[in-house]
């Protein structure tokens, strides 16, 4: 199990979080990407609890996903189940969880100030927490024609994953306004949303 978690994790992760699957009786399985969530955490039929965590999520990302699931495993055991899932109880056993990992040798001098603090006050996603998402994106597999929306100059269109077409407007607090083409509805997109620009 170890030689496989080497693959996803960063290498200090390696042996801890092998500990934590261990310790907490994890059936984890690494699946193929899901759109819609990083991981996520059930407690199968006969009590085994299952961990998935998508394969495609770079080193720093998969350890947070990885440890984000234990920690509603780990709540819901000494809480109960009526507790919310993105709860007090859960934030303060994700913060608890993840205080170990939080150092140089795991997380990237570039990262590290960012996820210390994301974990002051952890997030149901750190993908909310728009300046560690897009930090934590600088250590994916980008494809040569993605760019985040931020790059994207005013004005321009650009393709999201499932083929719609849009323009960008302009900046509204945090987040782009963008037009889309064939409806004429605005939408905001995060600045680290990843589209594909349209020439011309």
């Amino acid at each position: 199990m170890s030689e496989v978690l080497a693959k996803y994790l960063p290498e200090h992760a390696v042996l801890p979080c092998f500990e934590l699957i261990k310790d907490n009786n994890v059936h984890l399985k690494i699946v193929n990407e899901r759109q819609t969530r990083h991981g996520d955490y059930r407690r199968a039929v006969g009590g085994k609890h299952e961990i998935t965590v998508n394969a495609n999520l770079n080193k720093y990302r998969f350890l947070i996903t990885l440890v984000h699931e234990i920690a509603h495993l780990v709540a819901y055991e000494k809480y109960g189940r009526l507790i919310k899932p993105h709860g007090n109880e859960w934030k303060h056993t994700f913060q608890r969880l993840m205080v170990p990992f939080i150092r140089p040798e795991i997380f990237p001098h570039s990262v590290l100030p960012l996820v210390a603090n994301h974990f002051r006050n952890p997030t149901a996603s750190s993908d909310t927490d728009a300046r560690l998402a897009f930090a934590l994106k600088q250590f994916d597999e980008r494809k040569a024609d993605i760019h985040f929306i931020h790059e994207v100059p005013s004005g321009s269109l650009f393709r999201i994953k499932n083929g719609r077409i849009f323009q960008k407007k302009g900046l509204r607090v945090k987040r782009y306004e963008c037009l889309e083409i064939k409806t004429g509805r605005l939408y905001l997109f995060n600045a680290n949303a990843e589209v594909e620009i349209i020439p011309g």
